[in-house]
């Protein structure tokens, strides 16, 4: 089942949004690494990583394959094209300087600042 681009975005950000998940897609940079690696550095149990490594499949940010008993999961970089895009969108804006935005609104509407 494939998701709406919108749908898609929410389930990169979510799983962005866990340091776990951050941390095990910086390993990932590196190479394809079996499951029982990618939980070595953390102090949780398999169950727990497991569910992570899902939540990051789900969005597409990694896959998934079992190599005969063992299950590697592999970094999918282009998945995060979608989510680079949209940030992106923002930077075509100039920095806003709050400060003087509010002395500009302050003068507009008479308001002593």
């Amino acid at each position: 089942m494939s998701l709406a681009p919108a749908q898609r975005l929410d389930a990169i950000f979510a799983a962005l949004a866990d340091p776990t998940r951050r941390a095990i897609l910086t390993m990932l940079l590196e190479d394809d690494m079996a499951v029982t690696d990618v939980a070595e550095p953390f102090e949780m149990s398999l169950a727990a990583i497991s569910k992570h490594l899902t939540i990051l499949a789900d969005a597409g940010l990694i896959s998934q394959e079992k190599r005969g008993r063992v299950k590697w999961c592999k970094l999918e970089p282009h998945a995060l094209r979608d989510a680079t895009t949209w940030i992106q969108g923002f930077g075509q804006f100039e920095p806003v300087d709050l400060d003087a935005f509010e002395r500009f609104l302050a003068a507009e509407f008479g308001e002593e600042g």
